[in-house]
């Protein structure tokens, strides 16, 4: 019973993690959501980040309070999670491995979702956003790797390079 609990207490901190940080992300490279996005976005999270607004609010365009919610939800999750006693300290570094993961994730999914509209339907209404997230992912490695028979791999590229950092989390934090 308490791995249901724990699987359910895992979903629901995911998604609204990830809300979160899309609405950190959102605001940090200034794109605007489309309406219906924002709409979701907002009604999930409003309920944590205007609280936290007046205690931390945002500054030169990030909006601290989502990014500090998001990091709330998983030490939330991560205590349900690990229910076994864990100490504060273990419960903290276990939190931030999970945050940065989740962080990574995201835009793992970003990248992919990106090559699947340039493959499916690079005109799909939701592709220039989607484009827009990822936009200060790729640049830079665009800058290095070039097209090659008119072949964008950048994608590729920053999936390679976002496996890379998550084996490397691994090894900090000691997880494997």
């Amino acid at each position: 019973m308490l791995s249901i609990l724990q699987f359910i207490v895992d979903i629901v901190a995911g998604l609204l993690g990830g809300v979160l940080l899309l609405r950190f992300w959102t605001n940090a490279i200034r794109v605007r959501l489309p309406d219906q996005i924002r709409q979701f976005v907002h009604t999930i999270t409003d309920w944590l980040v205007m609280p936290l607004r007046r205690v931390v609010p945002g500054t030169r365009g990030y909006d601290w309070a989502s990014l500090i919610g998001a990091f709330l939800v998983v030490l939330v999750a991560s205590t349900v999670l690990l229910l076994a006693g864990a100490s504060g300290e273990t419960m903290l570094l276990y939190a931030l491995h999970r945050f940065l993961t989740w962080i990574l994730y995201g835009f793992m999914a970003l990248l992919i979702i990106e090559a699947i509209f340039s493959w499916v339907n690079p005109n799909a209404p939701l592709a220039p956003f989607v484009h827009a997230l990822n936009q200060p992912l790729l640049q830079p490695i665009r800058r290095v790797v070039k097209p090659i028979g008119g072949m964008d791999l950048s994608v590729l590229v920053a999936l390679v390079l976002i496996q890379i950092l998550l084996f490397v989390l691994r090894q900090v934090f000691g997880y494997v």
